[in-house]
Formats: structure tokens, C-alpha cells, sequence
């Protein structure tokens, strides 16, 4: 059993390599592969300096290099923050702020309306552009760098050493009522929801999970940590309209979907084809 989160990646690309991780529009990954990428990821981050316990903070919507990213700063001793994409740009700088932020990962339309804030984010000293292509430069304090370089910057320095109550994420809430406030999570915390979620669901391998969940929402990133236990397939989706979520189940043969109240309101209220139910 898994002692430390990233952990449930590593064992499935051990037992079932070749089983598909996860899923972003037509691109697929299977755990081998997955792990490879996290672990570049991990090696990427200790050679930009990350040490243990730093925030790596990642402001992107659901995509591959979003997974990426959350399990390779735990790989490599640090803290994932996942940002709520939709949040504004003055939430975002307050989160950075807040638990002292060393690297952001996000996208160069993303990072433009932070950049006044970031000047003032003293502890970034990385940014890393997942559609940034061009070399290696300095804006303000902190370097800049695209997701290939950073991938393969990988140098011999090993991971921080980390035991099961060391933080694993800080997630934010939305801020809807004031200032974003951060809720702590250890390994332990967060393996014992995920295998707990996992039995009570009777996840299995054969599952196909749909999240369309924030990530930035324990709830959201509860789709990912369930599946990855029970070695099944996470389908990652941005919705616009909820027929596109009814569309998604039927295409990708969904077994799993997770929503809020709102969400399950609007679903009910669609037609659903005999092959999504």
C-alpha cells in the first residue's frame, strides 16, 4: 500500500504499465508513461532549487501538464497549490503570496495578467510556461522557463526525504467571501480519502472516472487520487454546457462522475442516451 501520494502512480506503472492513466481529449497516457513525465517533472523542479516542503504552485486548467505538475512537486519533496483557474489575477498574486509560492506553472496567456504581481511575489524564483518554447530568460526576479526545458533539466540532485504526515497540498478556497484562505493536507490525509473513497465506490481497474471537478476543489482532485488506487482511467474534462458532459460519458464510456448539487440539476433536467446509463 502506498505510503506517500505520488506513490499510487509508481505502484500501478509497477503492476499495470500499460493501462491507461489518463485521458485529455485524444491524447492518452498509461501509468509507465505517466510516471516517466512526473518523475522528469520532480527532476525538473530540483534542478530549478526546489527544496523540501517548498509551494509549487499550479495555475492551469485540467490538462496532462496539470497531473504532471501536482504529482512531480510531490515527488520531489515539495507542496502542490492548485489555482482555481477561474480565479482573478488578484486572488491568484494572494495565494502566491500567502503560502510563499517558489514556483508557478501555468500558461504565457495566463502569466500576462499577473505580470505586475508577480514583482511583487518575493519568494517566486520560477515560472514555468507549459506552451512557452523559446530559451531560458529572467522577468523581474524569478527565471522563465517552457515546459520542455524545465522536463529535461533533470541533473543528479535526489528528492527531500518525506514521511506520510508531511504536507502534501494546500488547497485555497474560491474566495467568494473575502480573501482565498489555504487548507493544509498531509500524504497521510489525503491517501486515507482516496483509499476510503476508493472501497466504498468499489472502484476498479476496469473504471473509467470523469473529472470535471476543479482540481483546486478536494472534491475535484478526489477523482484523480480514487482512480489512480484503484489503477483506473481519469478522463479530464473542462466543460462549457452540461450536454457536453452527457456526451463525454457516452464517448468514453464514463463509469465514475462526481459534481456539486448545481451541476446534477442541470444533468438531470437532459436527456440521456440508453449507452450513457
Amino acid at each position: 500500500m502506498a505510503r506517500l501520494l505520488h506513490e499510487l502512480i509508481l505502484e500501478q506503472a509497477d503492476h499495470r504499465p500499460t493501462a491507461t492513466a489518463i485521458v485529455h481529449r485524444q491524447t492518452a497516457l498509461d501509468y509507465a508513461t505517466l510516471t516517466g513525465q512526473i518523475q522528469a517533472m520532480a527532476g525538473g523542479l530540483l534542478a530549478c532549487g526546489l527544496n523540501r516542503a517548498d509551494r509549487v504552485a499550479v495555475y492551469l486548467p485540467k490538462r496532462l501538464e496539470t497531473v504532471v505538475a501536482l504529482f512531480g512537486a510531490i515527488l520531489a519533496g515539495g507542496v502542490f497549490v492548485p489555482i482555481n483557474p477561474l480565479l482573478k489575477p488578484e486572488q491568484v498574486a494572494h495565494i502566491l503570496r500567502d503560502c510563499n509560492v517558489r514556483i508557478l506553472v501555468t500558461t504565457g496567456d495566463r502569466s500576462d495578467p499577473l505580470e505586475s504581481r508577480l514583482a511583487d511575489c518575493p519568494d517566486l524564483h520560477t515560472l514555468a510556461l507549459v506552451d512557452e518554447t523559446g530559451a531560458p530568460r529572467y522577468r523581474h526576479h524569478f527565471q522563465v522557463l517552457g515546459w520542455s526545458a524545465l522536463l529535461a533539466a533533470a541533473g543528479s540532485r535526489p528528492p527531500a526525504r518525506v514521511i506520510d504526515v508531511d504536507m502534501a497540498a494546500i488547497l485555497y478556497t474560491s474566495g467568494s467571501t473575502g480573501k482565498p484562505k489555504g487548507v493544509v493536507l498531509s500524504h497521510r490525509n489525503m491517501l486515507t480519502g482516496a483509499y476510503s473513497v476508493a472501497e466504498y465506490l468499489g472502484n476498479r481497474a476496469d473504471d473509467r472516472i470523469l473529472a470535471v471537478l476543479p482540481f483546486s476543489f478536494d472534491y475535484g482532485l478526489s477523482q484523480l487520487t480514487t482512480a489512480f488506487v484503484a489503477g483506473a482511467r481519469a478522463v479530464l474534462m473542462d466543460y462549457l454546457l452540461p450536454r457536453d458532459v452527457v456526451a463525454t460519458v457516452v464517448r468514453d464510456g464514463i463509469t465514475g462522475l462526481a459534481a456539486v448539487p448545481p451541476m446534477w440539476v442541470q444533468l438531470a433536467q437532459l436527456d440521456w442516451p440508453t449507452a450513457a446509463v
